[in-house]
């Protein structure tokens, strides 16, 4: 089976949010860092990190996986999700291994 890529778009709560975040919100980015780290690792997660947009940063993940519900899967596992929301949308990929 090809594999499929998905772009993640993760939106903060508040455009200022990398900035303001409380303990609270940072312990839970801190846990979706962690989150990800196996992906990264097996190869599911080939890149992840903040964009920093100059209206507001945001995350962005890139995921190679079999199917739109594993990536809907890993997504909705995510602890960054009881603060933010997700975009997810497929994408073409050109990559060099």
């Amino acid at each position: 089976m090809d594999k499929k890529y998905f772009v993640m778009k993760l939106i903060p709560p508040r455009a200022d949010f990398a900035l303001t975040m409380s303990d609270a919100e940072r312990n839970v980015m801190l846990q979706h860092i962690e989150y990800w780290k196996p992906s990264l690792e097996n190869g599911k997660l080939l890149v992840y990190g903040p964009v920093l947009d100059p209206k507001g940063v945001w995350g962005l993940a890139i995921v190679c996986v079999e199917s739109e519900d594993e990536a809907r899967a890993l997504m909705s596992k995510d602890p960054a999700l009881t603060i933010n929301t997700y975009e997810m949308y497929p994408m073409r990929a050109s990559v060099k291994q």
